[in-house]
């Protein structure tokens, strides 16, 4: 072997031990840390400029002092021109920033043997910021989740690491990630083991402790110590309040559910009446409606902190809670149905807000005795709601605990979520999370098939698809196509680019050696229907897709099921066997190496 190959095999077996693996922990820590830093920095300067306010959400229905002479009406105009600029970045470098982020994360680690794109935390940082500084009513925390989970992607892959240090130092990013935005960096960590990584292994646990003591550390120095919300002190005199509280975790599911489903029921009828419009345009468009609704309720402008420690305070009364309640479903909503780019888990949280704070308030009229701090039902209602949507019970108690840091919460807290849990469990079987992935096909309780075909994606044998034909192309243009080209199938697509089917070679022939006019017949004659793969599926789902055709070649589809992006051949994907067989025989060689030294 040649002095290059030595050097390459000795580093992948320094980094596969744990001092290596230790120190890209670190490493992707202070990214993460450093990536949340920038990130909420770059939502300021977008919010300023577009509003003249750091957080319009707090300023009510006040006009813009840079642009007077709009008075409130600039409100409306910035959604559409941040949807402008966002909604072409990512259709065209990274759709897969589009929407939450922590479901591609869960994705790349459950699917994808945690591999995410290097382009991913530039387009999701620049996108999300674009779209919450211009009001879109989403949070930072999955933007920031994804972006510190490819961060951990991307180093992983230039280091070479195997396929399970990989998810894992995914799994330190987005550890990383939050425990600089919340200043939590226990929560951090189990949402990270809870959520992404989905087991709470001891090299895991370790590791992610220390990426995400890393970027909190990076966070305080940046943000300072001081708690993340200002939020009142927490009191719990009886155990009778329990019963309140198991009450306040049942309304809390239903807040939980009806949220799930109306972001994607909405999202469906969206992409109906959208058709096939270029996707770069749609956030533009949906930013009108948007800013009708952010003229209508300012508060719902961008993450809104300030409302949810205003209505935890007792600042509003309680028909105004149910009010920002449903508006922030609708607005959280209504950002996602048009292509924007930010996460769920602080809208749950203010959603969890409003009805606690609402349910505090009607106890405490009722019953004064049993609810001296109303504020306290909004706590809960936050973690409550979280729980219900999310599935993640022990991060909805850690985060609650610590933005508080007060210990007398657990309790109450807990008690409200275990009901929250086992009700959402009973009815329904998705997160809000793994519900976007299983629209797509992929189901992340399904068993993993344990053989190297189940483990290879399609998206690492596929190849670059042939240019498409058009259905109304003749058949003489056909015929100069399949001559000057080394395959015996091509794709079909319409002019907006959707994938119609194949014309193989052996059809073509049919139809001449039956007398066809090659001036007459067009390709949509010989279209057919072929089962389309995407990018995210297994070779051993390829295989099957391929035997129960006649194509000698399938197409793939992105993981969203629209855009042509990839082409599978038999022989791509033995190639692309044989390379995972020859890696997996030099990454074996190479440990045995290191274990005898």
């Amino acid at each position: 072997m040649d002095e290059l190959g030595l050097r390459a095999r000795a580093r992948r077996s320094i980094l596969s031990g744990s001092t290596g693996l230790t120190v890209l922990a670190l490493l992707v820590g202070v990214g993460s840390g450093l990536g949340a830093v920038a990130f909420r920095y770059m939502i300021l300067g977008v919010t300023y400029l577009l509003t003249g306010h750091r957080d319009y959400s707090a300023a009510g229905h006040a006009a813009n002092p840079l642009l007077p002479g709009l008075g409130l009406w600039f409100v409306v105009i910035a959604p559409v021109l941040g949807g402008l600029v966002y909604g072409p970045l990512v259709s065209r470098f990274a759709p897969e920033a589009r929407g939450h982020g922590v479901p591609e994360v869960m994705l790349a680690v459950n699917r994808l043997g945690g591999r995410m794109r290097p382009q991913v935390p530039i387009v999701k940082s620049l996108a999300s910021a674009l779209c919450i500084g211009s009001g879109g009513s989403v949070g930072r925390e999955g933007p920031i989740v994804q972006i510190g989970s490819a961060l951990g992607s991307v180093a992983g892959q230039l280091m070479r690491v195997s396929e399970s240090e990989l998810r894992l130092l995914v799994a330190c990013g987005a550890a990383g990630g939050i425990s600089a935005t919340f200043n939590a960096p226990i929560a951090g960590v189990f949402f990270a083991l809870e959520l992404i990584l989905r087991n709470f292994q001891t090299q895991s646990f370790g590791l992610v402790v220390l990426s995400s003591v890393t970027a909190d550390a990076i966070g305080r120095a940046a943000f300072g110590s001081h708690p993340f919300l200002s939020l009142p002190a927490f009191s719990f005199s009886s155990p009778l309040e329990l019963v309140l509280y198991a009450g306040l975790g049942v309304l809390a599911t239903g807040v939980g559910l009806v949220f799930v489903r109306v972001l994607y029921t909405g999202e469906d009828i969206s992409d109906r009446l959208w058709g096939r419009r270029p996707d770069w345009l749609r956030p533009a468009v949906g930013g009108l409606g948007l800013g009708l609704l952010l003229l209508a309720v300012p508060q719902m402008y961008g993450v809104g902190y300030p409302v949810l420690q205003n209505a935890v305070a007792g600042h509003y009364l309680i028909l105004a809670l149910i009010g920002l309640l449903a508006a922030k479903v609708l607005a959280t909503s209504l950002t996602m149905w048009i292509g924007g780019s930010g996460g769920v888990f602080a809208p749950s949280l203010f959603m969890g807000a409003m009805l606690g704070s609402a349910y505090g308030a009607t106890v405490h009229h009722l019953a004064p005795h049993l609810a001296p701090a109303a504020g306290a039902y909004g706590l809960v209602g936050m973690g409550a709601v979280f729980a219900s949507a999310a599935r993640a019970p022990i991060t909805a108690v850690i985060i609650i605990f610590e933005l508080t840091g007060d210990y007398h919460v657990i309790l109450p807290l807990m008690f409200a979520i275990v009901v929250t849990t086992a009700l959402s469990n009973a009815l329904t079987r998705d997160t809000i999370y793994t519900l976007k992935l299983r629209r797509r096909g992929v189901d992340l309780d399904a068993p993993r098939a344990s053989g190297l075909m189940g483990r290879i994606t399609v998206g690492e044998a596929m190849g670059s698809p042939p240019r498409p034909l058009r259905p109304g192309q003749p058949l003489d243009e056909l015929v100069a196509r399949f001559g000057s080209e080394r395959t015996s199938a091509l794709p079909v697509a319409d002019d907006d680019g959707g994938l119609l089917g194949v014309v193989s070679a052996v059809d073509l022939e049919r139809a001449i050696a039956k007398g066809a006019d090659e001036g007459e017949l067009t390709v949509a004659a010989l279209t057919r229907e072929a089962p389309p793969l995407r990018v995210h599926d297994t070779l051993e789902q390829a295989v099957l897709a391929l035997a129960g055709t006649d194509e000698d070649a399938l197409p793939v589809l992105a993981a969203d099921g629209k855009e042509l992006i990839g082409w599978l051949t038999h022989r791509r994907l033995l190639n692309a066997y044989r390379a995972r067989l020859a890696k997996g025989s030099e990454d074996g060689h190479a440990m045995a190496q290191t274990v005898a030294i």
